[in-house]
């Protein structure tokens, strides 16, 4: 059976269960067994705790021995599509090869592999400079020193210690080659390009999703098809952006879909999401949460062109999600908490809904029957709450859903009623043949239907936002099956 579009997990390997590669792929065989087609596995290489939790690797190519090895990340491919990230416009300053770079300045044979402010504007460029796309508060620059003394203005993206890339040169291109054989030698299927958005720079522009980063984006596709995989864009921009995106690589994220989801529960009204949804890409990856928080900056206006919503609905939006979560996603948001993220909240997605069992239910409903392949952050397939031990331990806004979960809380959490029925609704969902068909969105005031039609065969999810209830009813071997989505568990009810 090809379960290429099942439900995927996303997870990071060490907190999850006992927290290694092996424990992982016994969990899918055991206690998870039938629920997950795939698992993306946010950075496994060496190391998994620097700044950035694995997205500031030392070295791209081993996995971190703490979680196992190349061969447990191939045998765990043998039965599940297995995604990986590819971190392509920085590394760690940690590196060896930064390392020689700051011991031998421009004598060393890495010396082009990285990016500096020089060699991309002159001096006297200070309007270009000023033109960059910003995607946190930090300097787009930082002044480090050589081993002789020479400041250098190193081009750091994201933080200090994470040295942009110049993938344009020689040796940018051999370094992104040696990933991509690593994950082809070790049954990577999916490769998600991480901030793939930034990795081309040039004068005049905000060094942001370029004409030539579609090119650098193209080219990189071609060369993981080439070694049978495909890539996954992950970009936060305008929707608009994304749907052009869409256009010019195999896969984008929706990430449009959580904060419509949201609002949808909110408001009572799905009347946005339902115009998303006839426009949304359909070669994408469905999310409702990740290892980053909810992105808002994806619904949102760019300039003078309207958004998906209107910044009085924004705001709206992020005050709920303030509310439900006791004020705990406040001291995880904005400038709170070291947090390092323009436009996004920190919060779980279970406590963005209050924890409220039936919005939670419905609003995963609604995701894996939307047009995409879904992933499931850990965290929330075992409908976690903010964790805010890790956040006062560690002070980062992101770790409020970034939890610990050992054997133990797996093991708990898969006795609550609201886990049980997402397990079994993930289960139904990748039974039904119909979602393999066509697509189609319609909504009246407070209902919103999804339907799936293929050639004898049909799936369709009505839910009512204002009432809070859902039902779902598809057909399989001509007999129709009624489901309600409901916490109490799916009743299913079969009829001529």
């Amino acid at each position: 059976m090809n379960r290429s579009n099942d439900v995927q997990l996303i997870t990071y390997v060490d907190r999850l269960g006992n927290g290694d590669i092996k424990a992982l792929d016994t969990l899918f065989h055991d206690q998870l067994n039938g629920v997950f087609g795939g698992v993306h596995l946010l950075p496994f290489f060496y190391p998994i705790d620097g700044e950035d939790a694995g997205f500031d690797p030392i070295d791209h190519t081993e996995v971190d021995s703490r979680l196992g090895s190349w061969e447990d990340i191939g045998k765990l491919g043998e039965t599940m599509d297995i995604m990986a990230d590819m971190i392509v416009n920085h590394m760690s300053a940690q590196s060896p090869q930064f390392q020689d770079v700051l011991a031998k300045g421009e004598a060393s044979p890495f010396w082009p592999l990285f990016l500096t402010r020089d060699k991309v504007f002159a001096a006297d460029q200070h309007e270009d400079i000023a033109k960059i796309y910003r995607p946190r508060p930090t300097p787009c620059f930082t002044d480090i020193s050589l081993r002789n003394g020479e400041s250098v203005p190193f081009w750091t993206t994201f933080t200090s210690n994470q040295i942009d890339i110049d993938v344009t040169a020689d040796a940018g291109q051999a370094y992104l080659e040696k990933i991509l054989t690593a994950f082809e030698r070790n049954n990577v299927d999916l490769i998600r390009l991480d901030a793939a958005g930034y990795a081309i720079k040039k004068p005049g522009t905000n060094c942001f999703m370029l004409e030539e980063t579609f090119d650098f984006i193209e080219n990189l596709s071609q060369q993981a098809h080439s070694r049978n995989m495909k890539c996954l864009v992950e970009i936060h921009s305008y929707y608009k952006t994304q749907i052009e995106i869409a256009k010019r690589c195999d896969m984008v994220y929706d990430f449009a879909m959580p904060p419509l989801v949201l609002h949808s529960l909110f408001s009572g009204d799905p009347s946005a999401l339902a115009n998303w949804l006839k426009i949304s890409p359909r070669n994408c990856v469905t999310v409702l949460d990740t290892h980053d928080g909810i992105g808002i900056v994806d619904v949102g206006p760019e300039g003078d062109k309207p958004g998906l919503l209107d910044a009085q609905q924004i705001d709206a939006l992020v005050e709920k999600v303030h509310d439900n979560s006791n004020g705990q996603s406040r001291e995880a948001t904005g400038a709170a908490a070291s947090n390092l993220d323009l436009y996004q909240v920190n919060c779980t997605y279970y406590n963005a809904l209050g924890a409220n069992d039936q919005a939670y239910l419905i609003a995963r409903a609604v995701q894996i029957f939307s047009p995409g392949i879904p992933q499931i952050y850990y965290a929330g397939m075992f409908a976690a709450e903010n964790d805010m031990a890790l956040l006062a331990r560690t002070n980062v806004g992101r770790d409020i859903n970034r939890p610990y979960l050992n054997q133990a809380a797996v093991n708990a959490a898969l006795e609550k009623p609201v886990v049980k029925a997402l397990i079994s609704l993930i289960r139904l969902r990748n039974t039904i043949s119909a979602l393999g068909g066509e697509f189609s969105v319609t909504q009246q005031e407070n209902s919103l239907r999804l339907h799936w039609q293929a050639d004898s065969s049909y799936a369709r999810l009505t839910v009512d936002f204002a009432a809070l209830e859902a039902v779902l009813t598809f057909t399989e071997n001509g007999i129709e099956q009624s489901v309600e989505v409901s916490v109490e568990g799916l009743v299913e009810t079969a009829t001529a």
